[in-house]
């Protein structure tokens, strides 16, 4: 897997970010993905789960609170599915998208934006 556009992000400039920050740009990633759930975006939307999956390593890398690394890390296993399965599946992808959004306060406060009242 090679995400080539976060490629040279490094841990240190990750870091320059606040966890809302990094959560968010995360969310941008899964917000590009619900536009591509085509069959003939599915090259596309694993690129974006790759940018996904390399910013949610570069989280758990630069955070060391066990409880945070532990959550990102089921998270992001729900990605990594996402990734391998055969396909895009809109119903999962919104669901993790959703479970993303309620890691920190500013980003809890996207949903209203996204699903309305169907939070």
């Amino acid at each position: 897997m090679a995400a080539k556009q976060h490629a040279s992000l490094t841990e240190e400039r990750w870091s320059e970010f606040t966890l809302d920050q990094q959560i968010l740009m995360i969310g941008n990633e899964m917000n590009r993905g619900r536009k591509l759930m085509d069959p003939s975006d599915e090259y596309r939307l694993k690129n974006c789960y790759e940018r996904v999956l390399r910013l949610v390593d570069l989280t758990i890398g630069v955070h060391h609170r066990r409880n945070l690394q532990r959550e990102l890390l089921r998270w992001r296993e729900l990605v990594a599915r996402l990734y391998v399965q055969a396909g895009a599946n809109p119903h999962e992808h919104d669901s993790a998208f959703r479970c993303l959004l309620c890691f920190t306060p500013a980003a809890f406060q996207q949903l209203q934006y996204l699903y309305g009242d169907r939070q």
